[in-house]
């Protein structure tokens, strides 16, 4: 971590505000858990062969803005072919 923050210091990279680290953060964390999530929801990992040609599968992302302390952080969201995951 602390070594994220003296690269975005190095290179002029607020911590907060647009675009800055704090959101840039939230971001991959919110995408990382919402990844982990459909993976449970299809019962297999992304680029798995056990997911080729099934009923059920990925099919794309979404974008969402989700309102946060730090501000609005607009993340992509996966979707299913179904239409049946609900993060």
């Amino acid at each position: 971590m602390n070594e994220l923050v003296a690269r975005a210091q190095a290179e002029g990279l607020q911590l907060t505000g647009e675009g800055g680290l704090l959101q840039q953060l939230t971001k991959r964390l919110l995408e990382s858990a919402l990844e982990g999530e459909m993976s449970d929801h299809l019962g297999y990992d992304r680029h798995d062969p056990a997911g080729k040609n099934g009923e059920n599968s990925r099919n794309g992302k979404r974008s969402k803005t989700v309102v946060t302390d730090i501000g609005p952080v607009e993340i992509d969201v996966p979707r299913d072919r179904e239409g049946s995951f609900e993060p």
